[in-house]
Parts: C-alpha cells; structure tokens; sequence
C-alpha cells in the first residue's frame, strides 16, 4: 500500500513538475509581453474568475464529492453501476455548467465590477475586462467535465494522464501570446482566445484514456438519481470549505483593484511561483491519498486510515519546509530571473518580490490544508472543513484591513503584500483548525517518530537558509547578468541548497524507514 502511494506521488509529482516547468514559462512570456499594467490586470481578473470557479467547483467541490461515491461504488457495486453513475453525472454536471456558463458570460460586467470593482474607475479597463471575460468565462465549462474525466482516472489509478493535462493551458497560452495576440490592437484578447481553446483541448484529450477504460460516459440527465444528488449535497459545503485559499486570492484582487496599477499582476506573479511547490508536492500528495483514504473509510479500516494521513504529513514536513524556506530567502532571485526583462521593470521586481516574500511564508500553512481536507471529505464531513474555512477566512480578512491600512498609513511602497501576509496567516489558522478536529474525532492519530523529524528537518533549513542567504547577492547583481547567466546561477544555488538540505537530514540520521507507512492486512 505504501509503495503503491510513493509510486503514484512520484508520477503525479513528476508530471505536475513538467506542467509548472512549462507554467513558468507562461508566466514569462506575459511578463516580457505584457508586463504589469492596466491591460494586463484586465485579462488576469477575467482569467481568475473562471479559474477560481473551477478551482472551486471542479477540482474542489466536485472531485472531493465525486471521487468517495465513485470509489464506493466501484468496490461495492457492478461495472454497470459505475458506468451509470458516470453517465448521470456527466449529463447533470453538463447541463449546470452550459447554464451557469451562459449566465457568467450575459452577466460579465456584473462580475467585474463584483471582482474588481476598482476598475469601474477607468472606463476602458472596465470594458476590456468584460470583453475578457467573455472569452474566458467557458473555460469553466471544458474544465469542470476535465476534472470529472480526472476524477474517473484516479479513481482507477491513472494518474498520470490528469497530472500532464494542465500542460495544454500552459501551451495554448504561450501560443496564443505568440501567435494570436499580434492580430488584435488589443493583445490580451488574443490571451483570452488561448485560454477558450486550452478548456477544449484539455477535455478532448483526456476522451481517449476514458474510452481505453471502458467508463467513457454517455452523458444523460439524473437529478433524481441518488447517489448524484448525494454528490450534489456534498459539494455544496465543499464549495466553500475546500477552496478558501482561491476565496482568499479572489478578495485580494478586490482589494488589490483600488491600489497601485499593477498590484494584481505582482500579486499574480508572485503567487504562480508559491504555487509551482504548492503543487509538485502538496496538490500532488492530497491527489493520490483521496482515493486511498476513501477506500480505507469505506472498509472501515481507521488505523490504516490514520496511518495514511500521517505518512502524507510526514512526506509534506520533509519535502515543504525546505521549499517555504527557500521561496522566502530567493524571491528576490526568482523574479528577477523568471520576469525581469523589457516590459517588466525593477519596480515590478520588487513589488512582486514582497508579495512572494509573504506569500511564503503561508506555505506550510497552504500545504498542510490541501491535505487535511482530505481527511474529512474521504469520511464524507464537509461540514467541519466549512467551519474551519469560515473561521480563518473572517480571520484573514481582518487581517487584510488592518495590514493593507497600516501598510497605507506608514505610506509603504507595498501595501499590497499584506494582502498576501494576511492570506499566508488566515491559512495557518485554517490548518491548525483542522489538524484540532481531525485529532477530537479521532480519524487520526500520530504515530511515533515525529519530534526527531522535526529536529532533523529544522537542522536541514538552518543549513538550507544559511547557504541560500550567502549566496542569494543582492538584485543589482542579479540583474545586471544576462538571462542565461540568471538560470545557471539560480539553478546552481537551489540544487547546492537542497543537497545540502538532504545532506543534513542524512547526517542526522533520517533514514526512509522513518517515512514508510504501517502495513495493515
């Protein structure tokens, strides 16, 4: 069972490496294009609001809904039941999501100006948006019945073919930017095409692996069904308890629309480099233990339930801590080598470099949420994730206030990385929340081995960080080398510290015993 689950991170990670490999280079070709500025905070408002819906609805609510029904019905029940089960809910989930996305596009202005209602200051910003997001919105569609594919194949344990599908936004993006935006007077509409194409791309080429699997659905209408309206009951909570870091972000535009032109894009930018380990390591372990957790639920087994709980926290200890801790120390680095060239300018670096500096600080915090919620929603509890996200969301809230107002007050350049700060905290308070519920019921219990862990990986950070802060120099010099020169030194200094980091944990005597899992009959 544990070797299964390493093997099935290991590709899920891998393949979420390659698609952020490539997220970076998206990300560079719209800051060397684009760079940060009022067109550019235009189309990044019109792309969240479909993205945080599927963040939301499609890979939040509705993959941890839809995965512990369809894995109980698999283990409990015939093909054909599965089938039918795939089949109503492509149909039911089909037909929401051609209603909702016809009301997002009729009802573009409405969203914006409720995303981003600092834009209704600058009339032609405000249409741009719109505009925008008009072609984005039905991205929400492709990509909400992609995950449902997603779902399938995990499910199955195919994982791999989800992890690699997010590459195609990253490609239709980079050629759109290319080759679309030079036709229009506008270049970002071209951006917003990319974004359209990459939802159907993404859905067409999971079809096949479906087919291959013989759960293909023929998509018909079930409200009525059961277990489809058991789905439907637990996604509602969800919805909200699963996704408040993409709430979270979504209220700092908001705020961030009346600050500095520019704020949402050092915001974004700063955020897409948080999310590059978020992702490989965090997203990817929550990925794999969700069925293993709902399997174990179902068979009543709550040792082994546990057990996968715990191996996952002790995977994510040794593998985030690290990342949270060189994100803070090399963000200056990054941005510089990742964004600093023509259209984005010093001043953009150092904005984004304070955003980024927050935002990793809520790292561990970001990590640990994604995987604790499965917990919960393998067990089918959407309740105690609801309570806890409305707790840390008021939380983060008053915090982005009271930061962004004193940062205003002070009249600090940034104002906006309290927006980031204030998420990073709201994060911790949602974690420590869930790890406190989760530990009351029961559903987990530590095993032993975790103080020496701690030990070993604080001893790998402090040697981490000290190797990163030496060698990180300041950003005149980082700057003043040319591209290639900015990768080998950037590259050089991550691999020196995470071998040193690896070193360290060895020396202290880790060993992979210490992260293996309990067998259990």
């Amino acid at each position: 069972m544990a070797s299964s689950l390493v093997r099935s991170t290991t590709v899920v990670s891998g393949m979420t490496f390659i698609s952020r490999i490539l997220g970076f280079g998206r990300d560079v070709v719209l800051a060397v294009m684009f760079g940060a500025g009022p067109a550019m905070d235009a189309f990044l408002v019109a792309f969240k609001i479909p993205n945080f819906l599927r963040r939301l609805f499609a890979e939040g609510a509705f993959a941890q809904s839809f995965v512990p029904v369809l894995s109980a019905t698999r283990d409990q029940e015939s093909g054909d039941d599965v089938k039918a089960l795939v089949s109503v809910v492509a149909g039911t989930l089909g037909v929401i999501l051609a209603v909702l996305t016809l009301v997002g596009v009729l009802a573009a202005p409405v969203l914006i100006f409720i995303f981003a209602p600092g834009f209704a200051d600058n009339a032609d910003q405000f249409e741009l948006a719109v505009t925008l997001l008009r072609l984005t919105f039905p991205y929400l569609f492709f990509i909400s019945l992609t995950a449902l594919a997603g779902g399938i194949l995990n499910t199955y344990g195919r994982f791999a073919v989800p992890a690699v599908t997010p590459v195609l936004l990253n490609i239709c993006m980079i050629g759109a930017a290319a080759l679309i935006s030079p036709m229009f007077a506008e270049p970002t509409v071209g951006l917003a095409i990319g974004v359209f194409i990459a939802g159907l791309a993404q859905l067409v080429f999971q079809l096949p692996f479906l087919l291959r699997l013989d759960r293909l659905p023929r998509p018909r209408w079930g409200w009525a069904n059961e277990k489809v309206r058991r789905i439907l009951k637990l996604m509602l909570p969800i919805m909200f308890g699963s996704s408040i870091a993409q709430i979270m972000l979504l209220l700092d535009t908001i705020v961030a629309s009346f600050l500095a032109s520019g704020s949402v894009s050092w915001l974004y930018y700063a955020d897409r480099l948080m999310e590059f380990p978020l992702g490989v390591f965090s997203i990817a372990i929550a990925t794999v233990i969700l069925p293993s957790l709902s399997a174990r639920h179902a068979s009543k087994s709550s040792a082994a339930f546990s057990d996968t709980l715990d191996w996952a926290l002790k995977v994510l200890m040794v593998l985030g801590l690290p990342a949270m801790v060189g994100l803070f120390i090399l963000a200056g680095p990054l941005v510089i080598t990742l964004f600093n060239y023509r259209s984005f300018t010093p001043h953009d670096v150092w904005m984004s470099q304070y955003a980024l500096m927050a935002y990793s600080l809520g790292f561990m915090g970001f990590s640990i949420v994604k995987v604790l919620v499965t917990g919960f929603y393998s067990r089918e509890d959407s309740r105690t994730p609801v309570k806890c996200g409305v707790i840390s969301m008021v939380s983060a809230m008053a915090m982005n206030l009271a930061f962004v107002g004193l940062f205003l007050w002070q009249r600090w350049e940034a104002p906006h990385a309290g927006l980031a700060l204030a998420g990073s905290l709201g994060a911790f308070v949602n974690a420590g929340l869930l790890y406190f519920y989760l530990r009351r019921s029961g559903a987990y219990t530590p095993r032993t081995g975790w103080a020496g862990l701690y030990l070993r990986i604080m001893i790998g950070c402090v040697i981490m960080a000290i190797v990163l802060h030496v060698g990180a120099a300041d950003a005149a010099t980082w700057m003043a080398r040319d591209a290639l020169a900015r990768v080998g030194w950037l590259m050089a200094w991550i691999t020196a510290g995470v071998g040193l980091y690896f070193v360290a944990l060895a020396a202290t005597g880790l060993r992979p015993r210490h992260l293996r899992m309990a067998q259990h009959d």
